[in-house]
């Protein structure tokens, strides 16, 4: 069978997917966008995901990877972030396995993304350690080392002021304080020092659907650590997803 798997990128408003060349990280069919289900609750979202894999992939014995927001270890969902509260402590591997009848691989989104960069992307063929952060709704992050990946680093939830600072330092915290790029900046210089003092990684890669404007925050920022955008920007969640489930069949 070809190096394909599809993936899935499940977030609070929206479920994603697509046929993934696990060769190469191209998409082999269209992306298609569905709502999720209003209060997020497992047995809806299932069915969407359900939808969704037999709109892209009509071989149900491909692996099929999803991502998701939360905490995932073993399969399990210890955590939940803009979805029911009913995830925490799920076996979301056995729930997606179960509705979709084929084998699944459930993955934190940020690790997932991760995945996808240092594979196929901005971290491609790097050595030593990379961090991978996410900025939207909250700060997502991924750590690496030699491309190994070393899951459910929730680095955005570092204390540092007092505050959890993905509070401060976050794509939302920017639009709900109404930041300008260089106020916004200033608290990720605080955030990626604070990083770079703990970690002295080798690395930075920024992904978010606001890296398409690295270029009016990534400079402003002075680090001893490169730094640059992700590169697969939205279908890094799909890509990652994909390839982790067939590398665990």
């Amino acid at each position: 069978m070809s190096k394909k798997a599809v993936g899935i990128d499940i977030g609070g408003t929206g479920i994603k997917g697509a046929l993934v060349s696990t060769k190469t990280g191209e998409l082999r069919s269209e992306r298609i966008k569905l709502g999720t289900p209003e209060g997020g609750e497992p047995e809806a979202i299932a069915e969407v995901v359900r939808d969704i894999a037999a709109a892209v992939d009509d071989k149900p014995e491909r692996a099929l990877g999803i991502c998701f927001p939360a905490v995932v270890k073993h399969g399990i969902t210890q955590s939940a972030a803009n979805v029911s509260d009913r995830w925490i402590g799920l076996d979301a591997d056995e729930l997606f396995s179960n509705t979709l009848n084929r084998h699944v691989h459930v993955i934190n989104d940020a690790d997932a993304a991760g995945v996808a960069e240092v594979k196929f992307g901005a971290g491609r063929k790097r050595s030593g350690l990379t961090v991978m952060t996410t900025l939207g709704t909250g700060i997502g992050s991924a750590l690496f080392y030699n491309g190994v990946l070393i899951p459910n680093a929730e680095l955005g939830h570092l204390e540092i002021d007092g505050v959890d600072y993905e509070t401060r330092a976050s794509f939302a915290a920017m639009e709900r304080d109404s930041l300008s790029f260089e106020e916004w900046a200033e608290r990720l210089q605080i955030y990626f020092s604070t990083l770079e003092k703990l970690f002295t990684p080798d690395l930075f890669i920024v992904g978010g659907g606001v890296s398409k404007s690295h270029e009016q925050f990534l400079p402003l920022l002075k680090l001893k650590t490169e730094i640059v955008p992700a590169a697969l920007q939205n279908s890094a969640g799909i890509i990652g997803a994909a390839a982790l489930a067939y590398a665990s069949e």
